[in-house]
């Protein structure tokens, strides 16, 4: 099993490019399933989750093909994904490939809007809560599919085709959304999505969505109307950059000092975030080439945090947040209001020398003079990375173990933060 080696101390310089967003490349592979025709999907990037998917979506009888760097290309450019679900030979999704990523779940909607049925194992993934579908499955019945849960299997069955409905969930939840709006495209008559998540990865789907032929409004806002059509098309659809890649590397030039340019980010879509560091005090401007986060040697200041749904603090961050906070010259605040059972990087930080106390959903973050380096155990894919952030500070070396998390979520890690001055390297076995 793969691990990384991290010798702390040393400021980050240079450029880092930001990969396609994770967290909308998966839906919008999900997505290629409401149409015969081809998706092409550019700025795809190279992660562990995106292979899986690939897999579960071959299972469908999807056709998939990757071309990658091409000359002239940069260094870390991302692939381009060719997508044909022009005929899907299985509608079922077994639990040992759904168990593996909770997100596959997803593949419910576009089942049932066009085929009329689905039969998908309950989801797994990240051991961070229960995160539970039931938000899901009443957005689909909503939409007039009949659900049933048999053996660990949620069946879906809308023989006559989905039917337009007004869809309004309890709380914001992005899977949810994601699904409503894969289901609505295709359902006969007009849905309402009320209380939609209104996060970047939402817009950029429903984008995609427009291209193909969907009738979509309001996307981005909590309200979404989408009029369903008879059939979509294929498009081509380039990626948004990754917020959450974006957040983690700023709040890693925040801890080591340093100055770096995050080529092809986006502030619009962390504002949030970058305020907060800009509290911590990180210097940040954008550019024509993206973000460039800057820290002298004044030191870190503490800030006090909430996790909300977009445009909040994004729950993807607080981990990263939490690790830049072991250095700060003060105390701390972080509440997380998304997910239970989100603080399990805390005991692996305080192997490294941070003081974190812990009150159910409230952490009290101390900041001291010096992290010191020490093997660690990765236990998510957020919690991951904050493990790297520390390490960056810590003084001597840190080994951080199953990184498999990482791979998930992060492409080329180590090789981003060494092309900044950092020493990562990544040891295999």
């Amino acid at each position: 099993m793969d691990r990384i080696r991290i010798v702390g101390g040393k400021p980050l310089h240079g450029s880092i490019p930001i990969s396609g967003a994770k967290n909308a490349t998966l839906p919008l592979m999900i997505a290629s399933l409401l149409t015969r025709d081809t998706l092409i999907l550019d700025n795809v990037p190279r992660l562990a989750d995106v292979l899986l998917l690939q897999r579960i979506l071959s299972n469908h009888g999807v056709d998939i093909t990757i071309k990658g760097k091409r000359p002239g290309d940069v260094e870390h450019s991302n692939q381009t994904m060719h997508i044909s679900a022009a005929d899907i030979v299985d509608t079922t999704a077994p639990y040992e490939l759904v168990s593996k990523m909770r997100g596959s779940f997803w593949v419910l909607a576009p089942l049932v809007a066009r085929m009329g049925r689905a039969k998908v194992s309950m989801p797994g993934g990240c051991a961070i809560g229960t995160r539970p579908v039931d938000l899901l499955i009443m957005a689909m019945e909503r939409l007039g599919a009949k659900i049933e849960i048999d053996g660990g299997y949620v069946i879906a069955n809308a023989d006559n085709g989905l039917e337009g409905g007004e869809i309004e969930f309890p709380k914001v939840t992005v899977g949810g959304t994601h699904v409503a709006l894969m289901g609505a495209c295709l359902a006969s008559g007009t849905s309402v999505i009320e209380n939609a998540a209104r996060e970047p990865e939402i817009v950029d789907v429903a984008d995609c969505l427009i291209k193909m032929g969907a009738r979509i409004s309001g996307a981005g806002t909590s309200r979404i109307v989408v009029e369903g059509v008879a059939k979509l098309s294929g498009t081509r659809h380039s990626v948004l950059p990754d917020r959450i890649e974006t957040g983690t590397y700023a709040m890693a030039v925040a801890m080591t000092g340093g100055d770096v340019l995050l080529e092809g980010a986006r502030p619009e879509l962390l504002q949030n975030a970058l305020d907060v560091l800009s509290q911590a005090g990180a210097e940040i401007s954008a550019t024509n080439a993206g973000i460039r986060i800057a820290r002298n040697d004044a030191g870190i200041r503490p800030v006090d945090v909430t996790t909300a749904p977009f445009p909040g603090f994004p729950t993807d961050l607080q981990a990263q947040l939490m690790a830049l906070m072991t250095r700060a010259r003060g105390t701390s605040r972080i509440t997380e209001t998304i997910f239970e059972n989100r603080f399990m990087h805390v005991q692996e930080l305080a192997r490294l020398g941070a003081h974190i106390h812990l009150d159910g959903q409230n952490a009290t973050i101390e900041g001291v003079d010096r992290l010191t380096g020490a093997p660690v155990m990765a236990t998510d894919l957020r919690a991951s990375v904050s493990l790297v952030i520390a390490a960056l500070a810590a003084e001597g070396e840190t080994m951080v173990n199953r990184v498999y998390h990482l791979d998930r979520g992060f492409e080329r890690l180590e090789d981003k933060l060494s092309r900044c001055g950092a020493t990562v390297e990544r040891i295999s076995g």
